[in-house]
């Protein structure tokens, strides 16, 4: 086949053919699949890796004696521990009068809920009356001002010594295992108890009364160091034996904090109330 040449005007006269016919595009002469899939791109193969010289292994550094660092603490590290507990019941073997007690107590700082509390409760009425009372712990009358049992409890516990003759005015002395109220009046823990137990039982030792009245479950079973429940436990004369061997007539009875929530239990209360104002006319 001879190559044969087109005249322009001939080639001019094909375009209008083709626009006529609606053929407006440049198509290349080998057809195109556009619903096949893109070949895969070639795979680079990786450059070799230079080798790095050799070198000898470090031996291992053997363990020393020198001391390890601990792993972190995580959360709040709780204050109490027995080292503050020990701190805590030597300071309070340390004092030799209410006021010196009195005096340290206000300046313990192994407590948390000194941290959290307005002020340290620490006792009122009369030292060396012939009855003491310990509750468990103060409540927001008390730790507003600075006193035991001044809320509506005390008032009732006013009211109820008051019938056997007994008044904070010379009758009685009344104080609380805890000096610091805890927040929410919430239950005091067992190492809250443990702390402020080591001054409780100094305090008790130190103001000598001749009977001894434990208000409330917790008071009773941290002074006397025992499972049994206060309803058990109430109406039932025990004895506290103090470090010198002298051993005190001891009441459990229900905290009037309770009673207000029971008010038939006062009656059981009162029982308790005659019971302590006999043994008091007993021991003269």
């Amino acid at each position: 086949m001879t190559d044969m040449a087109v005249a322009p005007e001939d080639l001019a006269s094909l375009l209008r053919w083709y626009v006529d016919q609606g053929i407006d595009e440049a198509i290349g002469e080998a057809p195109v699949d556009r619903f096949a899939l893109p070949p895969p791109a070639p795979v680079a193969a990786p450059a070799p890796v230079a080798k790095a010289p050799s070198r000898p292994v470090a031996p291992t550094p053997l363990r020393t004696s020198s001391p390890v660092s601990p792993p972190a603490i995580r959360g709040p590290v709780p204050i109490e521990s027995p080292k503050l507990i020990e701190d805590a019941r030597a300071l309070a073997e340390s004092c030799n009068t209410l006021a010196e007690l009195e005096a340290a107590v206000r300046g313990f700082e192994g407590c948390a809920l000194k941290r959290t509390a307005k002020n340290t409760v620490f006792a009122d009425g009369t030292a060396g009356a012939s009855v003491m009372i310990v509750g468990e712990a103060p409540g927001a009358d008390e730790d507003r001002l600075g006193k035991p049992f001044v809320g509506v409890s005390g008032q009732l516990m006013d009211r109820m010594m008051a019938a056997i003759g007994l008044t904070r005015d010379g009758g009685f002395y009344i104080t609380n295992i805890l000096f610091w109220r805890p927040p929410g009046n919430r239950t005091p823990t067992l190492a809250e108890q443990a702390v402020c137990l080591a001054f409780t039982r100094r305090h008790i030792e130190l103001a000598r009364p001749k009977v001894l009245i434990l208000a409330g479950g917790t008071s009773v079973k941290a002074v006397l160091d025992t499972t049994e429940g206060i309803t058990r436990m109430r109406g039932k004369w025990v004895t506290y034996r103090l470090a010198d061997g002298t051993e005190l007539p001891t009441m459990p009875t229900f905290h009037p904090a309770y009673l207000l929530r029971t008010p038939a239990s006062k009656r059981l209360s009162w029982l308790d109330l005659l019971a302590v104002d006999k043994k008091l006319k007993e021991l003269g």
